[in-house]
């Protein structure tokens, strides 16, 4: 065996405790997952039924509406949190003043229980809640509205809590990245007469782009399988399922309604779904390291 064999064989050794760990806590559960989406768990023996449960999950309309409001999700707030994300950034990286404060303070939703984020907007948004307290007393009571018992304000709501706790990420993700960036480039640009605008656009955005896409990944999975804690806290779904992710639908399905089979299959679809994203992301990233190479 030559002596590269042997250090390729020595390296899967290492990983091989790993490897196995990973099969028994991922691979296991996604195969026995999948086998239960082809079965009637609700009867003795749990029958082979093939493909009825992706049939009824896709006949279900409350479905419809989860996966549509985990796409609205997506194309509405991964765009504002990457440009949240952007303009906060870049001056704590010029050192406004007061930015060890800001940056302190921006990253503190980000570390507080989603639990205690969602009990305390519930009471900020609720009829008689903080938000239209205040607005009544400054006499704008045309702008009072029950938030999180419309149909029409519940999911923007939602959406505005989500921002407000995830940007705080984004924002030292980048600025770490600027931090690694050299001074020369924007001292160029700024002698090229550059304005602040056109120093984000063709300076900062160029060297942010992988990171950017790191982060546009990382968001669109978070849209996709990790809000049911806003959700389940502040509205629970409603008013009339308006609110209703994909997320708390596998819950709702499996643990109130007893339709295990129907959750199951809802789950590996939210999996095959992620892992199509993945797969673009991936290609996408390679891309973007060989054009900034």
């Amino acid at each position: 065996m030559t002596g590269g064999k042997k250090q390729n064989l020595k390296a899967y050794l290492f990983i091989a405790p790993t490897l196995l760990i990973l099969l028994v806590v991922y691979l296991y559960p996604l195969l026995q997952n999948l086998n239960y989406s082809l079965r009637d768990l609700s009867i003795a023996g749990r029958p082979f039924t093939g493909m009825r449960n992706y049939l009824l999950m896709l006949k279900d309309p409350i479905f419809l509406t989860s996966i549509k409001n985990n796409f609205i999700l997506i194309f509405a707030l991964v765009p504002t949190l990457v440009l949240v994300s952007l303009l906060f950034a870049v001056p704590l990286f010029e050192r406004i003043r007061g930015w060890k404060f800001y940056r302190g303070t921006i990253l503190l939703p980000y570390i507080t229980s989603i639990t205690a984020i969602g009990l305390f907007f519930s009471l900020f948004f609720q009829g008689r809640g903080i938000l239209n307290t205040f607005l009544r007393l400054v006499h704008l009571d045309s702008l009072v509205v029950d938030w999180l018992g419309s149909t029409r304000f519940a999911l923007p709501a939602i959406m505005f809590v989500i921002v407000w706790r995830e940007f705080g990420f984004g924002t030292m993700l980048f600025l770490a990245r600027l931090t690694t960036v050299s001074e020369e480039l924007f001292d160029a640009a700024k002698i090229d007469g550059t304005n602040w605008l056109q120093r984000i656009i063709h300076v900062v955005i160029p060297q942010l782009a992988t990171v950017i896409e790191f982060y546009v990944f990382l968001m669109i999975v978070t849209m996709l399988s990790w809000v049911f804690n806003y959700v389940y806290v502040m509205t629970l779904g409603g008013p009339a399922r308006s609110s209703y992710v994909t997320e708390l639908y596998i819950y709702m399905e499996a643990f109130k309604f007893n339709r295990m089979g129907v959750a199951a299959a809802v789950s590996i679809a939210l999996f095959l779904i992620t892992a199509v994203l993945a797969f673009v992301s991936f290609r996408f990233r390679k891309r973007l390291y060989r054009e900034y190479e």
